[in-house]
């Protein structure tokens, strides 16, 4: 049996005139073999099958199929300590591979894809995304995208955010309804403090009051999803590696504005206008389907109301989640009261409305009502650099008066006794 490299140098050597047995005695081979490979040609070397190598567990194989078949979670180790038991004087290692062999495979998980009627379901979550805006250099930011996708459509809404704190999570909410047109019938959450509280000790969902007024109000179940089971929320957690490849890598952005507005035009263009891969179909044809499905919008706002009590600065704010927020100059108490709503920031003094804002995006920001601010009175015009100035001590310049002020004066002083002395004009 000859090599690959032999047999092409042994057909070379012939094609060059030499000889078989001068071939076979270059190569180191015998007369015979170098013949029947010119004969052969380039038909390739036919391997037989290599005999296996005897194995120190071999003599065991019965013993280890038998076990794994009654237990199949036995370990190699506890296996390896009862063929010892039963004179195996092998290594470890050894019966580790053997059982690897040996030990039945696990049947995969079927995974049940679980599909929603139309207006019957939403999933909401957060994602986390590290961002540098244009507007500042070399300053690393933290947002948050707040997504919600149909189940039966997959239509997606999303907003970048700051925070993730109620009144976030709220607007949000508010927003992707009135994106929508409709309210789905139930929401899916996972277990973000803002949704859920925690579980009583029977095992229930504490959700959290404010997320359940918004829900009567609108009219949709919460439900949470099972602890440390992401599956059951797949059609947003999905999106979140799409939006991140597709939209976000290798964009810039110049602030949180502009992220969203960009955002907002992928999803339009992009995300619900290509073919879904699951549903085989385009995402917005689909929601417009799905839109017919969903509750109508309460004819009311929602305004839920969280009351603080803030102090106005000396510069005239009151602080909310970290941004200032303006009040007129004219308000004479030092403590207000502010309701915050989902979409508005309300301020009153003695119960009297004072100041109303749109809440601000982000930290350590300040937002001013022109207003709240009187017009400052002009400055006074300047001095005539030519003009001399004249300090004067006191008493130096004397008031001029009338002549009849000091006759009335003697008078009073002479009906009192004292005598009278006349004078002149003074001066």
């Amino acid at each position: 049996m000859v090599s690959l490299g032999e047999l092409m140098t042994i057909l070379d050597l012939h094609r060059q005139g030499l000889s078989v047995t001068a071939i076979a005695r270059q190569l180191g081979l015998d007369r015979k073999t170098v013949a029947k490979y010119i004969t052969r040609g380039l038909e390739p070397p036919v391997y037989g099958p290599r005999s296996p190598r005897p194995r120190a567990t071999d003599a065991f194989l019965p013993y280890l199929r038998e076990r794994l078949a009654a237990y199949p979670q036995l370990t190699a180790v506890r296996l390896w300590r009862e063929l010892k038991e039963r004179g195996f004087s092998g290594a470890y290692t050894a019966v580790k591979r053997a059982v690897a062999l040996l030990r039945p495979s696990a049947p995969l998980p079927i995974e049940r894809r679980f599909e929603t009627p139309p207006g019957q379901q939403a999933q909401v979550d957060f994602a986390r995304f590290v961002v540098t805006f244009a507007n500042e250099p070399g300053v690393t930011r933290i947002v948050w995208l707040f997504a919600m996708v149909l189940g039966h459509s997959r239509y997606l809404w999303a907003r970048f955010v700051v925070h993730q704190d109620l009144q976030t999570v709220l607007r949000c909410h508010i927003a992707a309804f009135q994106a929508l047109g409709g309210v789905p019938r139930e929401i899916l959450y996972d277990r973000m403090k803002t949704a859920v509280i925690g579980d009583d000790p029977d095992g229930l969902v504490i959700y959290n009051r404010s997320l359940l007024d918004l829900a009567r109000h609108y009219g949709f179940l919460p439900r949470a999803c099972r602890p440390y089971r992401a599956k059951t929320k797949g059609k947003v957690e999905r999106p979140f590696r799409y939006l991140r490849e597709d939209f976000f890598l290798a964009r810039s952005f110049r602030n949180l504005d502009d992220l969203n507005d960009q955002l907002r035009h992928w999803l339009e263009t992009v995300a619900n206008a290509r073919r879904h891969a699951t549903t085989k179909r385009i995402v917005a044809d689909a929601f417009t389907e799905e839109r017919s499905q969903l509750r109508a919008l309460p004819p009311v706002p929602y305004e839920a109301v969280l009351s603080l009590e803030r102090r106005v600065t000396h510069e005239g704010f009151v602080s909310v989640a970290g941004n200032l927020y303006s009040v007129p100059d004219t308000t004479r108490r030092r403590a207000l009261e502010v309701h915050v709503l989902a979409d508005q920031i309300r301020i009153y003094e003695a119960g009297n409305l004072v100041a109303c804002h749109l809440p601000l995006e982000g930290r350590g920001l300040t937002r001013v009502d022109p207003a709240h601010r009187r017009p400052r009175s002009p400055p006074p015009e300047p001095r005539d650099a030519a003009e001399p100035v004249v300090v004067r001590r006191a008493g130096d310049q004397v008031a001029r008066r009338p002549l009849a002020i000091y006759d009335a004066v003697a008078r009073q002083l002479a009906g009192a006794g004292v005598p009278r002395t006349d004078q002149g004009d003074a001066a």
